[in-house]
């Protein structure tokens, strides 16, 4: 119990067992899901662009249910990402691995320059966040020793 703060240690519950500590959040789990949700929003814009330029049905309703599935995906990924789930942070990374392609393929031009710029930085940001917070989840300390020392005086 030394060395702990108060808030690290368990309760005691009304039986007198110690409950477990709660487990710690993830750091950047927070910025990964404001991430996913700014993609559902820029997904949500490509559509809405889709629709007032478009010119023919066929396409125009398979590229809004691409986008409609899109933020629909990113948006359950953000929730599952703020419940420390462990799959959303596999599905932010590739969210944010496949939306610069995808901002990529439409050309950056007309009025999707500016939606298609933004997605393309967002989803880098996004992978980068991801792969930068991924890491050991136990508290600071713990395992220190070095389970690869040598004793010398062993034979």
């Amino acid at each position: 119990m030394a060395g702990r703060m108060p808030w690290d240690i368990p309760a005691a519950g009304a039986d007198g067992e110690q409950a477990a500590p709660a487990a710690r959040p993830r750091p950047g789990r927070h910025l990964i899901a404001v991430m996913l949700i700014g993609a559902a929003v820029l997904d949500l814009t490509r559509c809405g662009l889709v629709l007032a330029a478009a010119r023919h049905p066929a396409p125009t309703a398979g590229l809004v249910a691409a986008g409609l599935t899109a933020a629909v995906l990113s948006v359950r990924t953000a929730r599952g990402c703020q419940a420390g789930q462990r799959w959303a942070a596999w599905a932010a990374l590739l969210i944010g691995a496949a939306s610069t392609p995808q901002a990529a393929i439409s050309g950056f031009h007309g009025p999707y320059t500016i939606p298609d710029t933004a997605t393309a930085v967002l989803g880098v940001l996004l992978a980068v966040a991801v792969l930068a917070t991924s890491g050991s989840a136990g508290l600071p300390g713990q395992y220190t020793e070095n389970p690869c020392t040598i004793d010398r005086g062993a034979t």
